[in-house]
């Protein structure tokens, strides 16, 4: 597993594929990420960032932002910089 830990998933919208991540750090758009939970497990490119529903170049500590994921993620589960 990779061993920085970016940020934390605190909730996800199914119906269009997005990830709302709470920050640790700073994230940005092109980064490669892991997201990892008890049943959540796979590897991708991040194509976009949304803060208050505008698309942002990265995201900060602190943040709470969505991103487009390509599998369902869950409440809880870490994301990882690669």
């Amino acid at each position: 597993m990779a061993d920085k830990k970016i940020g934390t998933i605190t909730h996800f919208y199914d119906g269009i594929g997005v990830g709302i991540v709470k920050l640790d750090r700073k994230l940005k758009v092109g980064d490669k990420v892991r997201i990892q939970g008890s049943t959540t497990n796979f590897e991708q490119e991040i194509s976009e960032i949304q803060f208050e529903h505008e698309s942002i170049p990265n995201g900060k500590k602190g943040q709470e932002v969505g991103v487009k994921v390509k599998e369902k993620v869950r409440d809880g589960d870490g994301i990882y910089l690669l």
